[in-house]
């Protein structure tokens, strides 16, 4: 498993203790060192909000709920996959509230294959969130770069009496001369001007 992408800082959530043995075990068995045990979803939400962990598995029902709010929960709080191990008699109706979301409800009795192919599938899914993420900063500063540079070209407008080409020209020159990028040239100009 690429640790760069799945990590391997796990949280299993169980109220059964044959089924956190079972569940460590096995997710020692793939490579995931870091595992960390909850009874309760309340204890887990104690440590969701103090690490960062890359999959949780909760083993449902809990002795304080069922496990679907929980796996909610973590879905909208993080970019940790969730794996929601219920009754096969509710693992449809479950699947239902939950599959949406990005969780993925395995029926009990485990198969081990399943829980193998879902660990895989989490780790393909987070792959690609990671991706949308880092693919969604680079935007952000671009568009961050492109209002600080006009923030600059309407400041050399305002007290050098600059055309908006001769601002953009003036930015891009600066630039390229000094070799620094068009934000550092605005940042510049900005720290000068403004007060």
């Amino acid at each position: 498993m690429d640790d760069s992408v799945m990590g391997d800082n796990v949280l299993i959530v169980s109220g059964s203790e044959k089924g956190k043995d079972f569940l460590a075990q096995f997710l020692k068995e793939h490579e995931f060192s870091k595992i960390t045990t909850a009874k309760s979803g309340s204890e887990a939400r104690r440590l969701l909000n103090d690490n960062d962990f890359q999959l949780v598995v909760i083993n449902a029902p809990l002795g304080d709920e069922s496990g679907e709010e929980l796996s909610l929960m973590v879905t909208n709080n993080s970019l940790a996959g969730v794996i929601l191990i219920v009754k096969s008699e509710l693992a449809d109706d479950v699947s239902a509230k939950v599959e949406d979301y990005g969780v993925i409800v395995l029926p009990k009795p485990l198969n081990r294959q399943m829980l193998s192919q879902a660990i895989k599938l989490m780790n393909a899914t987070r792959r690609r969130l990671l991706g949308l993420k880092h693919e969604n900063i680079q935007l952000q500063k671009k568009i961050e770069d492109i209002r600080l540079v006009d923030r600059a070209k309407c400041v050399l407008i305002q007290h050098l009496k600059f055309t908006e080409p001769q601002a953009h020209r003036y930015i891009e020159k600066q630039a390229m001369d000094r070799r620094i990028s068009k934000r550092e040239v605005a940042e510049g100009i900005l720290n000068t001007y403004e007060y």
